[in-house]
């Protein structure tokens, strides 16, 4: 089960590269200026910066049983995951900063995205709270990370499945919001938090941001060996 997880999720970003929430809307990007750059900040080790403990300590074991360590590579957590969308959720993602937040708010269809008028940031501290009114109802007290493995995959399973019910929030919309997060942070480029060690890439055999490919465009039908690079290089060139 792990490794079919895995693998799924791996499969599924073939399709196209996770890209960080922190992308320009229309909004912000006008007017627009020509050699305009936004440089994205380099996220750096530290104490949570959105997640109370108890949130982060949810995030992070939802993260272990969507990602989980296996033969192919590290977990969720260790890859990052919830580092990733703690500081997404503090910065301009989580506010909706950059996208149009004027009413009338209305049902959209899945593939019209974020419908609603609470931002990520309302929509994750309603949603870990309701899974915890879940939990605690359901396993005699116990938070999610307190549940045994098999517990945490029968609530991610009924999340997903609709089947789990709490007042505080719409706990299968709120599966797949961490879903999407967590794709995103295990795939995204490390400088955002996550995909530490480019372990997701490595996965999957993407080069990354490695600035020269004629050695291997002079080489065509031979299997790509070099290692994945960062958008802040490679941590031997950083010493």
């Amino acid at each position: 089960m792990p490794s079919t997880r895995r693998r799924l999720l791996a499969a599924s970003a073939l399709f196209g590269l996770a890209i960080p929430a922190t992308a320009r809307t229309l909004k912000e990007a006008l007017p627009w200026s020509p050699n305009e750059a936004y440089p994205p900040e380099r996220v750096v080790p530290g104490p949570w910066v959105f997640f109370t403990a108890g949130e982060a300590a949810t995030v992070e074991a939802i993260a272990d049983r969507v990602i989980p360590a296996d033969e192919l590579g590290p977990g969720g957590k260790e890859a990052g995951c919830a580092v990733f969308i703690d500081r997404q959720l503090a910065g301009p993602y989580g506010t909706s900063a950059w996208l149009y937040m004027r009413p009338p708010f209305a049902r959209g269809t899945p593939s019209q995205g974020l419908q609603d008028e609470d931002p990520p940031a309302v929509q994750y501290r309603k949603g870990l709270g309701a899974l915890t009114s879940y939990c605690t109802g359901r396993y005699g007290g116990r938070r999610f990370e307190a549940l045994t493995p098999q517990q945490q995959d029968e609530v991610l399973t009924a999340m997903e499945k609709g089947e789990a019910k709490d007042p505080g929030a719409d706990l299968r919309g709120f599966f797949e919001q961490l879903l999407n997060n967590m794709t995103e942070g295990f795939f995204a480029d490390p400088i955002y938090g996550g995909n530490k060690d480019m372990c997701g890439w490595r996965l999957l055999g993407f080069p990354g941001t490695r600035y020269d490919y004629r050695e291997v465009i002079a080489a065509p039908n031979q299997k790509y060996t070099l290692p994945p690079v960062a958008l802040t290089g490679r941590p031997e060139w950083m010493r």
